[in-house]
């Protein structure tokens, strides 16, 4: 299955607003855990999904650049919030806002991350959406993935520091 590249069908797939999505990985990003809501949504069983990166829900229309500012914030020990496509076993699509922490031992050391998703409203789906084409663009337009990646990354930078923000309070904002 983790070698299976699922087509986007287009169709898009919500979940009640009183309803989370829960999941939790180890430092590689690795599910260690999921909740009944994420199978219904993603379409995987708990069994399929334990053990799998958590990029197995990885939609092609989410840039790069916005799970690399994900995961340097997670790894520098802060809590991160940003709106976020996923896409489904059967190809489905689904929009999420998520709520992404470390998680600490006693000691105070990263030792995993947990992630609780919500239903976005759409408003906030729409803004989010049109930005993430516009980065896609720019991550699309460099030969070398990493390249597209940083370009994006430094365009949203930039675009925050215009705005006299932050990539979280603008997010928070939508």
């Amino acid at each position: 299955m983790a070698n299976i590249k699922i087509a986007p069908t287009g169709i898009e797939r919500t979940f009640p607003e009183d309803e989370f999505i829960v999941s939790k990985t180890d430092l590689k990003g690795r599910i260690t855990y999921v909740n009944g809501v994420f199978c219904k949504v993603a379409h995987y069983s708990e069994q399929e999904a334990l053990g799998k990166p958590h990029s197995l829900v990885r939609h092609p229309d989410m840039p790069r650049c916005v799970f690399k500012l994900l995961w340097d914030t997670l790894e520098s020990g802060k809590e991160i919030f940003a709106y976020v496509v996923n896409l489904a076993k059967d190809g489905a699509h689904y929009w999420v806002f998520a709520h992404v922490t470390p998680s600490f031992d006693n000691q105070g050391n990263i030792i995993g991350y947990h992630s609780n998703r919500r239903k976005p409203r759409p408003d906030a789906v729409n803004a989010a959406a049109g930005l993430y084409r516009t980065l896609l663009e720019i991550e699309n337009k460099h030969a070398d993935r990493k390249e597209g990646m940083n370009a994006a990354l430094n365009t949203v930078v930039n675009l925050m520091k215009d705005k006299g923000t932050t990539y979280e309070e603008f997010v928070l904002t939508l």
